[in-house]
């Protein structure tokens, strides 16, 4: 046998390996910091354009918990990589509802009432009995590229979300500013802290999840109270083109 067959495959694994590592003692660093328990941040491998193949992988280096932008990538994705569990933190489209309610355990991106209200009748209709989770995605920097319930807004028609049966819903997601400085994005992880805590003195039924921060700023949104960060570049790479 050749004795370097099967070398660069397994160099890929450590060098994934590597980077979760590397990922988890950022976590671990902006934890300390914060005075935190690392514990308590949930660390999400966003999939984009990764292959199954890879994302096996992660699998066995301990990146099971899986998230996809689109439904359809997901669907794709799902039967190929077992032991994973998988989360939608892109947009979704009303039409695709049933499915992301199908394959996903979780969709972080319930950007209105409208579609709050859709995944409730289809979520009664696919796993009655069993509230389907979700978090509700805010606009917090007013940005016009960016979808959410704009702050005034969510005060406003999260009392009514609330009643709703058959979706939980487990706390607020935002998607910040794109930034090379991690600092620029720190007042928009603050504003959802914030509108976190003004929200639940009111409505305690609130989930406390705070799903924010990316590859690039991670680290401050753990100081500033992320409960789930959504990382993909700095475990896989960069992303072809």
């Amino acid at each position: 046998m050749n004795a370097g067959a099967g070398r660069p495959e397994h160099e890929a694994v450590e060098a994934l390996a590597a980077r979760h590592r590397a990922v988890l003692a950022s976590i671990a660093g902006a934890c300390a910091r914060a005075g935190r328990d690392p514990l308590d941040v949930q660390l999400l491998a966003v999939s984009k354009t990764v292959a199954p193949e890879r994302l096996r992988d992660a699998v066995a280096v301990g990146l099971d918990r899986l998230a996809e932008n689109r439904v359809q990538d997901g669907v794709a994705k799902a039967p190929l990589v077992p032991g994973a569990t998988w989360e939608l933190v892109g947009p979704l489209q009303s039409n695709k509802a049933r499915r992301a309610i199908e394959t996903f355990v979780r969709i972080q991106t319930v950007d209105s009432a409208d579609l709050a209200r859709r995944l409730d009748r289809i979520a009664g209709e696919v796993r009655p009995r069993v509230p389907f989770p979700v978090l509700v995605q805010v606009n917090v920097d007013a940005d016009p590229a960016k979808a959410g319930f704009a702050p005034a807004a969510l005060e406003r028609e999260l009392g009514d979300l609330l009643t709703l049966e058959n979706i939980r819903i487990g706390g607020l997601m935002t998607v910040g500013h794109l930034t090379n400085d991690p600092e620029a994005a720190r007042p928009t992880f603050v504003a959802l802290r914030d509108l976190s805590r003004r929200v639940r003195a009111i409505h305690p039924e609130l989930g406390p999840e705070l799903s924010m921060g990316m590859s690039d700023d991670f680290a401050v949104a753990v100081e500033e109270g992320a409960t789930i960060v959504r990382v993909g570049r700095a475990l896989f790479g960069a992303r072809p083109g």
